[in-house]
């Protein structure tokens, strides 16, 4: 008995509903992205093999430099806020509020704090050609434990990390831990990239 062939017939897909659902999909995804501001410290990492993530938030990072200079920078704008108003008081200086709300959006601090007034005052593209020289961590003027006493009066548990260039000095990045250690932080962080 010869087969019978069944006749096939074009089968018609719509495809305007995938269209509209990639096109809103781009959309969110573009609007939704959270793009990594730009960074003073310029920081070459050293690699190891450890596989620890950081938290994502409530983070205090202390990025130095190939020359030594070294980065404040600290998570959540209530406490940059707060911070800023006390190291405000303390070296008696005051601030505008467009100033202050200006420090609130700065990622990290990398002058001293009697430059920083000048600086909140310069437009973005202005900021981007200082030279900035860090915060001054010497035994005379140690505004890096000012930093981070302020910090730590906030309510949220901070958590400490470094991020130092693998081709800085020792003896900066160990002025470093001995100003964690006099404010009695003796757990941090180091930053590294990961080993192929």
């Amino acid at each position: 008995m010869p087969k019978i062939k069944v006749p096939r017939k074009d089968i018609s897909l719509d495809m305007t509903a995938m269209c509209d659902m990639a096109f809103l999909l781009l959309t969110f995804f573009m609007l939704a992205t959270k793009f990594t501001p730009e960074q003073q410290a310029v920081v070459d990492l050293p690699s190891s093999n450890a596989e620890v993530k950081l938290p994502e938030a409530d983070m205090v990072t202390i990025a130095v430099q190939k020359d030594g200079a070294v980065f404040f920078s600290v998570d959540g704008q209530p406490t940059r806020r707060l911070m800023f108003d006390a190291m405000s008081e303390k070296y008696g200086m005051t601030f505008s509020e467009s100033e202050k709300k200006e420090f609130e959006n700065l990622e990290e601090i990398g002058l001293p704090f009697n430059q920083l007034k000048s600086v909140l005052n310069m437009d973005e593209d202005d900021r981007k050609g200082i030279k900035y020289v860090g915060v001054p961590i010497d035994s005379a003027k140690n505004e890096l434990a000012d930093w981070i006493r302020f910090a730590r009066t906030s309510d949220r548990p901070l958590r400490f990390a470094v991020k130092g260039d693998k081709d800085v000095n020792y003896p900066v990045i160990e002025s470093v831990i001995a100003t964690f250690q006099n404010q009695n932080i003796n757990k941090f962080n180091l930053i590294t990239t990961l080993e192929q």
